[in-house]
């Protein structure tokens, strides 16, 4: 019988307001609330609300046959239960009716397993906190941040407890292989690799309302019959996309509410296919090969791999100068300069120091609210020197105390 596992990624950072080098020594107030809490209205408005009333109401027609997975990452969780806190409530709404399951991820959406395990477990046990307070669910199921992965990822995450990992359907790891199936790492026969079916994925993400697509309109009987097309090659469909696909990507008017309200029925319309969660897709499917990947991958871009955050030098120096900062922040005893300093380590500031373009930069210019990457740069690194200072600040008053 084979599943389709949908699978949402919920994200918004904490952006940051434009901070020039004047401020340095005498702003300490980085973070843009204003903007912060108008695209959240705008998303939640857009995207949550009316995704999560569907989704619920998709559960409760099909009385739970119909079930799907959320990543919600921490900063979107807190500006969440700051701003709107009527979207966790519609959360709590899906948590409870036991056909939903919460993954684990980093908390600030970070890349620290790339540069410090030691913030990167911090991270991971504060995000599975958060999730057990809010939605009572403890996730057995890891997903990095955008999707990055490699074998050493799965063996950490493997040693952590969890008993799989999503990660993205890389072309030149499966070769002739599948996405369908359920893989497993080198290192261990148990641990479950969930392969993101990128094509189907991409369909919905980006596709959907591109009049210039050969397949579009796109239908829910259309998509449908792909799905059904894979019964006798595959035994889970896994769809993987950002949540704010649904209103905000895609706009209402594109017709992707109506697609996603018939989708579940029309797909049902087969019997011998159904919708597991990402946990229940493992509990149910033996491991049918290995999946090796030595380089990191992720889900951005037509490569698949890094270059969206670390692909030039801006971004390099960027990042090796807030990871630089880790031993003396943790130090200093202060839990607001900690928190600050890891809202610092959220992928989407690097993101937007990217300076890939052709067919990817579209994307780039459509998450970045600056003008130009350097801009971003300039700004995040304003940021940086500042912090540098009040850390500074700090360490000289405690050994003041110290002293007397």
């Amino acid at each position: 019988m084979p599943s389709v596992c949908f699978y949402f990624e919920v994200h918004q950072p904490w952006r940051l307001k434009s901070y020039n080098c004047f401020r340095i020594g005498y702003d300490h107030d980085y973070f843009d609330d204003a903007a912060n809490q108008a695209i959240l209205n705008r998303v939640a408005d857009k995207c949550y609300l009316p995704a999560n009333r569907l989704m619920l109401e998709l559960i409760r027609r099909h009385e739970g046959r119909f079930r799907i997975a959320y990543s919600i990452t921490g900063t979107a969780l807190e500006q969440m239960e700051q701003f709107r806190p009527d979207v966790i409530t519609s959360f709590q709404e899906l948590a409870e009716t036991g056909c939903v399951e919460f993954l684990a991820e980093t908390y600030y959406h970070s890349l620290s397993f790339l540069y410090s395990r030691p913030e990167f477990v911090r991270q991971v046990l504060a995000h599975t906190a958060k999730i057990e307070a809010l939605f009572g669910q403890t996730p057995s199921v890891f997903r990095n941040t955008e999707l990055i992965y490699n074998n050493e990822l799965a063996s950490f995450i493997d040693d952590m407890g969890y008993k799989g990992v999503l990660c993205e359907g890389l072309d030149y790891a499966l070769g002739a292989r599948s996405p369908n199936f359920v893989y497993h790492p080198p290192h261990s026969a148990s641990f479950a690799c969930l392969l993101k079916n990128y094509k189907l994925s991409d369909d919905i993400a980006f596709r959907f309302s591109d009049k210039g697509w050969l397949q579009w309109p796109l239908t829910a009987p259309k998509f449908a019959h792909w799905i059904h097309r894979i019964a006798g090659n595959g035994e889970t469909i896994n769809l993987f996309m950002d949540y704010e696909t649904f209103g905000e990507h895609q706009w209402a008017e594109t017709g992707i509410f109506e697609f996603l309200k018939n989708l579940p029925t029309e797909i049902l319309r087969h019997p011998d296919f159904d919708f597991l969660t990402p946990s229940k897709v493992i509990d149910r499917y033996p491991v049918r090969g290995e999946y090796d990947v030595h380089a990191f991958s992720s889900w951005a871009d037509l490569e698949r791999d890094l270059s969206a955050w670390l692909g030039n030098s801006l971004q390099h120096d960027a990042m090796e100068r807030i990871y630089s900062l880790e031993q003396q922040v943790k130090s200093a005893d202060a839990p607001d300069l900690l928190d600050t300093w890891a809202r610092l380590l959220t992928s989407d500031h690097f993101y937007y120091m990217c300076t890939k373009y052709w067919q990817d930069g579209d994307v780039h210019k459509y998450f970045s609210h600056y003008d130009t990457p350097y801009e971003g740069y300039i700004n995040y690194m304003n940021v940086v020197t500042d912090l540098e200072y009040l850390l500074e600040k700090r360490v000289k008053m405690q050994m003041q105390v110290q002293v007397q």
